[in-house]
């Protein structure tokens, strides 16, 4: 089991040969390796990654009347993943796991939401243009939060291409051209130069304008609601409207798809469309249910990838910063606990020598301010082909926030949460309310075969008990080999971390924004870390 357990602070690295070798040699990484002699030519990487999407929310998973051609056919000419997990549901955990091939615990500051990305952690873009790579990024990169706080000198997703805009057919769709950015980017790249590119879209990220759905032409009766959510119309037409903003990242994915085409470049990159976590609804998004970490997964390059394969294997978004470095002839960093997916897209290896995926780990930290001392609610969890076992390490606090708000959402629109909130007393209501905003037990564990929305805790069920025994240990034994402070005695740090989002004035205790807070720094004696001056 590879492992890093790393220092509280960072070092500043803001020289700009900082970035090219040196800068693996400055991480004790020693020469780092060049591409393989034998690749005649490097592929370009085109990263896609959508804001809030759930699995099976494309056409081709299967569910009706939403129309996603793009995604399709990536997924067609190339192959598509049924059990992808994000490894926390959560917007900039998410994409800094992604980005480095690590888990949240193993990040620091980038495992929380809304914090900072130290300079010291390095990630897939990273090593690629210090490999060569023309690295860059339209819409959202690794966020939100602060890369400038951690000493960097860009994103961490690369140099920002955001200029062009348009007008889009929704107030509450980003006005980015994504499209037309990447298109610049690619005019300013230097012809003999292989490009990374990461287009993150906004959507379908909250807000959503209500009713736009409809005025498209889409009808409620078109939704399947989910058993956690009263079916009542307002509920339909905000999944409706939600089904219409990933109807548009499908369509700039298609326009980038076309640019590269025209180009005569498709062929020679290897496109790979995720989504950092699960739909912006309640019980979903910043939970570790099923529907807060599934998410949709494809991935193309038909010059070494076999096409026309859907592959069920467990898979991380850990496991993406190894694919690509291994897909260009790279090697990963031994502190990078993804696995390499490239045997098994390259067709070295079957479905079934598929080695070490026989579970993933999940994780939660704090998400918004939503609770006194702006505290989190720390979850950890593993899920295995069947079953979904989750410790909250804090029953105490209101998993949502604290009441009466349960501001999880702050300041969005949205119709869902808001009827349910409406109607808690109502004796239809009141289940669904208190399944989604009520305290939590500090164990849950699901048969995901049997019930794959979580509706039915079976922590105390005497057939499960030697399974929840063994799945416990498994966990607990590799995050403490991953280093989890949550493991080892000093867990509270994540509570100290500073966080650059939406202060709330009248929550009680510590509410400085970009600040640590002190009281739950748990090295006493040790300096806390220096942040540049951001106002």
């Amino acid at each position: 089991m590879r492992q890093t357990i790393l220092p509280p602070t960072w070092i500043p690295l803001r020289h700009p040969l900082a970035w090219g070798l040196g800068f693996l040699s400055l991480l004790g990484l020693g020469t780092w390796p060049l591409i393989r002699a034998d690749e005649v030519r490097r592929p370009n990487l085109l990263m896609v990654v959508s804001d809030d999407q759930s699995w099976p929310h494309c056409g081709i998973y299967g569910t009706p009347h939403l129309k996603t051609p793009s995604f399709d056919r990536i997924a067609r000419e190339g192959v598509l993943f049924t059990h992808a997990f994000c490894p926390a549901s959560q917007c900039s955990p998410s994409r800094a796991a992604l980005l480095t091939g690590q888990n949240i615990w193993q990040l620091r500051e980038a495992g929380t939401q809304a914090s900072l990305f130290p300079n010291d952690i390095p990630t897939y873009p990273d090593l690629l243009e210090a490999a060569g790579y023309q690295v860059g990024y339209t819409g959202k990169p690794w966020g939100p939060g602060s890369w400038k706080a951690g000493h960097r000198t860009r994103n961490p997703a690369g140099h920002e291409f955001n200029s062009r805009r348009l007008t889009p057919p929704t107030s509450e769709i980003s006005k980015i051209d994504y499209a037309a950015n990447f298109s610049e980017f690619l005019q300013d790249k230097p012809n003999e130069k292989p490009f990374c590119f990461w287009f993150g879209c906004y959507e379908p990220h909250r807000n959503f304008e209500r009713g736009s759905a409809l005025r498209s032409g889409k009808t409620p009766d078109q939704i399947k609601v989910p058993p956690f959510y009263p079916d009542q119309p307002n509920v339909r037409e905000d999944l409706l409207d939600y089904f219409l903003e990933i109807e548009w990242f499908d369509q700039q994915l298609g326009k980038m798809i076309a640019i590269l085409e025209q180009a005569g470049e498709l062929e020679h990159t290897l496109i790979l469309v995720t989504s950092d976590n699960g739909m912006p609804f309640p019980r979903t998004k910043a939970t570790l249910y099923e529907s807060g970490t599934r998410v949709p997964l494809a991935i193309r390059w038909p010059q070494r990838i076999k096409g026309g394969r859907v592959l069920g294997n467990l898979t991380s978004l850990i496991d993406l910063a190894p694919t690509l470095l291994e897909a260009v002839g790279l090697e990963a960093l031994p502190n990078m606990s993804g696995q390499s997916l490239w045997p098994l897209l390259s067709g070295r290896t079957g479905p079934e020598k598929q080695p070490g995926r026989s579970h993933i780990l999940l994780g939660k930290e704090r998400h918004n301010h939503a609770r006194a001392d702006n505290l989190g609610y720390p979850e950890r969890a593993i899920r295995t082909d069947r079953y979904l076992y989750i410790h909250n390490l804090k029953p105490d606090r209101w998993p949502m926030g604290d009441p009466p708000h349960f501001r999880c959402h702050t300041k969005m629109k949205n119709p869902t949460k808001e009827f349910i909130l409406s109607q808690q007393t109502e004796a239809a209501i009141t289940p669904l309310f208190h399944l989604t905003y009520g305290k939590r037990p500090a164990r849950e564990f699901y048969d995901l075969h049997t019930d794959p929305h979580c509706l039915e805790n079976r922590i105390h069920h005497p057939d499960h008990q030697e399974t929840i025994r063994e799945l416990a240990e498994t966990m607990t034994n590799e995050l403490r080999e991953q280093g989890d402070p949550r493991m080892h005695a000093h867990g509270d740090i994540f509570d100290s971390y500073p966080f650059f989002g939406r202060i709330q004035p009248d929550l009680p205790g510590f509410k400085a924004w970009g600040q640590y807070n002190s009281d739950y720094w748990p090295y006493p004696g040790t300096l806390i870390p220096r942040l540049p001056k951001l106002r």
